[in-house]
């Protein structure tokens, strides 16, 4: 395998594995609030949340390049002040995967969290615990396959996503061409071996990670 082929692989995992780490802290923040919680915007951030499942990648793409957009408000100040430029760059291909994988993590996690038995988490406040110790040690340890198959969902679809990380990166070699693009240039180049190779191990690996995800739920059937 020569370098740049294996270097575009490296990089959907690094992306997939730097995204889907952030995604876990952010989602088990959202799923707690979503679950135990209630305030006026709860609704509205339920229903944001679960956006990138409907909307299409190239519309959620475009807005966020235009945001990301030194040209626009957003981009502009980022750049100025931390100068850091999202466009055409593995950091922002970082928060568009975390934005556009963020409902595939969150819907399992918040399940798992909604099915805790509400006298496990009564029972420690009654004995003095507070939320965060709830959290870690009664509410996280009873949601472990939700939050593992979270993770696997994530992770996967984060390594098949197209068209954002094609909005926001581009074919930038070693920092932004990611297997997934790789597969539509070498197509488009009329250079089938290789595109076969790129959608051969991206096919192996999805399927792998589902099957894993079968045998995780297959588990919790047997001990219902």
């Amino acid at each position: 395998m020569d370098f740049d082929f294996l270097q575009t692989l490296l990089l959907s995992f690094k992306l997939a594995l730097v995204s889907t780490v952030i995604l876990l802290f952010i989602c088990i923040f959202l799923a707690y609030i979503l679950s135990f919680t209630n305030f006026i915007f709860k609704d509205l951030l339920q229903l944001i949340s679960s956006m990138p499942l409907v909307l299409p990648p190239s519309v959620l793409g475009f807005y966020l390049l235009v945001a990301f957009s030194p040209q626009n408000a957003f981009g502009a100040f980022l750049e100025k002040y931390f100068d850091l430029r999202l466009v055409f760059s593995f950091e922002g291909l970082v928060l568009a995967s975390i934005i556009a994988s963020l409902p595939f993590m969150l819907t399992p996690i918040q399940s798992a969290f909604s099915a805790v038995p509400k006298n496990l988490i009564e029972c420690s406040y009654t004995l003095g615990r507070g939320k965060f110790y709830t959290l870690l040690r009664i509410i996280i340890p009873n949601s472990k396959i939700g939050i593992l198959s979270g993770i696997i969902v994530s992770f996967a679809h984060t390594i098949g996503e197209f068209g954002v990380v094609m909005m926001i990166g581009g074919h930038i070699k070693g920092e932004t061409l990611v297997a997934s693009i790789a597969v539509y240039d070498e197509l488009d180049a009329l250079n089938y071996d290789l595109a076969h190779k790129y959608a051969f191990i991206l096919f192996v690996f999805s399927f792998a990670l589902l099957f894993l995800l079968f045998l995780i739920n297959k588990h919790l059937e047997r001990k219902k």
